[in-house]
């Protein structure tokens, strides 16, 4: 089955816990803190791989979760670091955040166009440190350790575009499956009726020394970029191809359509869903050149390709157009006309390569993108206020310290105040109209605001 679009939850594994231990042996009656630290989850990383044709993997099972990293122990033993979670795409695959509740797509994560590309769409937690990383000049015994970071979860949305070079676009039953079928090993479903084609297919075609993908797009019809006959399903995949192939029926089908008006109506199409679809090199193939009769209708679409040229050309008839518009006649039965049509295709395909080529130089780091504006969304908190005396403090970053801290210990409370205090929390109270006393809400925490926690700060030594 061919699925080209779904929503799934991905979560990392949250980090294992920090261990409170003190060194005991024998003869060592005060041996200092020795708690190791929690092992950091998994990630959740969507690779892209090129023996993937279809998101059908994740047709049936939307959440999938990293392992979490095991907790610290004493004698300074680590807990053991959570295995990531590698999802695999296929190429092509664009991933983009998605808001469940809002039912609305957020950020594009990244762009899988490359076998082996990958992006982490959910980080694992970090392990929660022992005990030994709080110990200071003044505070030789500290008492508590952090628990493990929770990781981080959302739902993302994988949408899979055909990486072909040549699509072959046109009107239902122009005979684009027959064409694919002549100019490669594809065999798709063959019929005399409309949409026998439902679902994109591929084949590889050769010419000479050269060779190209070319994907066969179920027909579209008036109104496709408005999603008339599933337009927005089939209109996406051609968004990637470098070349276009539109197929005129010079019959006219069963319907009667007018070859010329078919012409008219799929480059406007194209147009209207993607403006840079009109720019895109395109190809033209007047197809079932067999049929007697065809002549007239081949001449007067021959007369508007080359008007079309001329015009994209700045009205120079002697200039390169951008788009270069090029008529082909051809039978897909017979197969009269198409080797030079394989031929004309193998040689653009090959140009445009080249030229892209050019323009990769520099690859993107997704990633490192989507991490940096990641980290930066986290950082930020914001204050509200919840009736008289009482604020919530709401963000990333700072609910993860929260969720972090021991709450049954009166250290660990103590030093989740300073951190707040270091990243800015208390000063950004005090401007909201906070004073000694009021209570500040945290998730499902709460406790009362102090102005000044003491000129003498306990955790300056450390790096919070």
């Amino acid at each position: 089955m061919f699925i080209d679009k779904v929503r799934i939850h991905v979560k990392g594994g949250d980090g294992g816990a920090g261990c409170m231990s003190f060194r005991r042996e024998a003869h060592v009656p005060k041996g200092g803190p020795d708690g190791g630290d929690g092992g950091h989850g998994g990630n959740v990383i969507v690779r892209a791989d090129a023996s993937i044709s279809s998101l059908i993997e994740y047709r049936f099972k939307h959440h999938f979760k990293a392992e979490r990293g095991t907790h610290g122990k004493g004698s300074r033993m680590h807990g053991a670091t959570g295995d990531d979670l590698v999802l695999r795409v296929p190429v092509g695959t664009l991933v983009t955040e998605y808001f469940e509740e809002e039912k609305a797509c957020g950020e594009m994560l990244a762009d899988l166009t490359h076998d082996g590309e990958e992006v982490i769409v959910a980080r694992g937690g970090c392990g929660g440190r022992g005990n030994t990383h709080f110990v200071t000049s003044t505070r030789r015994a500290p008492a508590f350790a952090e628990l493990g970071e929770p990781a981080q979860e959302g739902w993302i949305e994988l949408e899979m575009k055909l990486m072909a070079d040549a699509a072959l676009v046109g009107m239902p039953s122009a005979g684009k499956s027959s064409l694919i079928a002549n100019m490669s090993a594809a065999r798709p479903k063959i019929a005399d009726y409309p949409f026998t084609t439902l679902v994109p297919n591929l084949g590889v075609a050769t010419a000479g020394d050269l060779s190209f993908v070319i994907a066969d797009v179920p027909g579209l019809i008036e109104g496709a970029h408005e999603g008339r006959g599933l337009g927005h399903e089939f209109l996406r995949h051609i968004e990637r191809t470098a070349l276009i192939v539109q197929v005129v029926d010079l019959t006219g089908d069963y319907e009667g359509r007018d070859p010329l008006e078919d012409y008219e109506v799929i480059a406007r199409e194209l147009e209207l869903y993607a403006s840079e679809l009109a720019e895109r090199p395109r190809i033209v193939v007047a197809n079932k050149a067999d049929v007697a009769g065809t002549e007239e209708a081949f001449s007067r679409l021959e007369a508007r390709v080359k008007a079309d040229s001329i015009a994209a050309a700045g009205g120079n008839e002697f200039a390169p157009s951008p788009i270069d518009p090029k008529l082909f006649r051809v039978s897909a039965l017979t197969g009269a006309g198409v080797d030079g049509l394989k031929a004309a295709i193998a040689q653009k395909v090959h140009e445009l390569r080249e030229a892209a080529r050019e323009e990769e130089a520099a690859q993107v780091q997704y990633d490192r993108i989507w991490e940096f504006k990641r980290e930066e969304r986290d950082k930020r908190f914001e204050i509200t206020p919840e009736g008289a005396g009482a604020f919530r403090v709401s963000g990333g970053q700072v609910e993860r310290m929260v969720v972090q801290t021991d709450w049954e210990n009166e250290e660990a409370i103590i030093f989740l105040q300073h951190r707040l205090k270091r990243i800015g929390v208390d000063e950004a109270l005090e401007k909201a109209g906070a004073r000694d006393g009021d209570e500040i809400r945290i998730l499902g925490y709460a406790f009362d605001f102090e102005s000044a926690l003491g000129a003498e700060d306990i955790y300056d030594e450390l790096d919070l």
